[in-house]
């Protein structure tokens, strides 16, 4: 069995191929959802002696069915937003700690000791509802920053203004983590010129705007906070890691998740870097639900490994829908 330490421990390509193989027989083994998946593609376990042969699970299977690699008791369930009358994905989650540990070592990695921010959130989507992987993680993020100017805000945007303004002034380092529309919503009352402020977006407009493409919201968010560049988390539901992007729309990855581009027309066939495809996404901290996730997303991969997301697929149910049946 693999343990969480042998997950977060994985310091090179070879390791993490090793561990990869070692999650994917262990999950068809246990996970009946994603074993039915594999059989219907006809896949024989014994073969597959590389991560490009393993299977990977449509995203929509976690809106219809209870993703679970153990028979353990549940201990969180992670939902999605979703509009009126929508079905929505629930992750059953048997080891809260294992997401504890991938978000806080995945920030660590990325921005080090938590201790050196304020945290504040703006978040008014996910708080609004129940079930967010986001609001755990955020939650816990600012309860370890130890930092009593720490905290969640909703609509009181003249109180974030003001709070933002005075921490900024004093030199202290600050991470805003917010929804899209509500930054937006933000620097459409008051236009900052922020020194030591990072502003990061979790991405969505949740049907509050228009969408727009990433280089006119960066610009627009880049001007209206005054700073250079705009950070990005990419996480969903479904996952229990993320990926960070410093600027420039450029998401790197901890050492336990990797991506893959898929063909957009041929799911079981992978494209070079460079081209433009469907986002599979190995998470092994997943390794209690299941690692091999075929998402909704579209982006292309870099030679050095990062990758960028480019939007979604049109109809993507339907799509999800044609692998399934394969």
């Amino acid at each position: 069995m693999i343990s969480a330490a042998d997950i977060f421990s994985i310091s090179s390509q070879k390791q993490f191929e090793k561990i990869a193989l070692k999650v994917f027989r262990h999950q068809y083994e246990n996970n009946q959802v994603y074993r039915e998946f594999c059989e219907l593609l006809k896949t024989d376990s014994h073969k597959v002696k590389s991560v490009e042969q393993i299977p990977f699970l449509p995203i929509q299977f976690f809106k219809s069915h209870n993703v679970v690699s153990n028979t353990d008791a549940i201990e969180a369930v992670f939902t999605s937003s979703g509009t009126t009358g929508t079905i929505t994905s629930k992750h059953l989650v048997t080891d809260a700690s294992i997401y504890e540990e991938s978000y806080r070592k995945g920030f660590s990695e990325f921005y080090g000791n938590i201790e050196d921010y304020v945290v504040l959130a703006l978040l008014p989507s996910y708080l609004e509802r129940e079930g967010s992987s986001l609001i755990y993680m955020v939650e816990d993020l600012i309860k370890l920053s130890n930092q009593p100017e720490s905290g969640f805000y909703l609509h009181n945007h003249d109180e974030l203004i003001k709070k933002l303004i005075e921490l900024d002034q004093a030199g202290q380092n600050v991470i805003l983590i917010g929804v899209t529309y509500a930054l937006l919503d933000l620097i459409e009352k008051q236009q900052f010129n922020l020194k030591h402020t990072i502003i990061m977006e979790t991405g969505g407009m949740k049907g509050k705007r228009k969408e727009m493409i990433r280089e006119e919201l960066h610009q627009q968010l880049c001007e209206g906070f005054g700073v250079s560049s705009i950070h990005s988390e990419y996480g969903m539901t479904e996952l229990l890691s993320q990926a960070y992007s410093l600027g420039e729309g450029i998401f790197e990855c901890p050492s336990w998740i990797q991506i893959l581009i898929r063909d957009t027309e041929d799911a079981l066939t992978y494209i070079p870097q460079g081209k433009t495809g469907g986002i599979n996404v190995i998470d092994l901290a997943n390794i209690n639900s299941c690692s091999f996730i075929a998402t909704q997303d579209l982006g292309k991969k870099n030679p050095n490994n990062s990758f960028e997301v480019l939007g979604r697929f049109d109809n993507s149910d339907i799509r999800g829908c044609n692998l399934m049946v394969m």
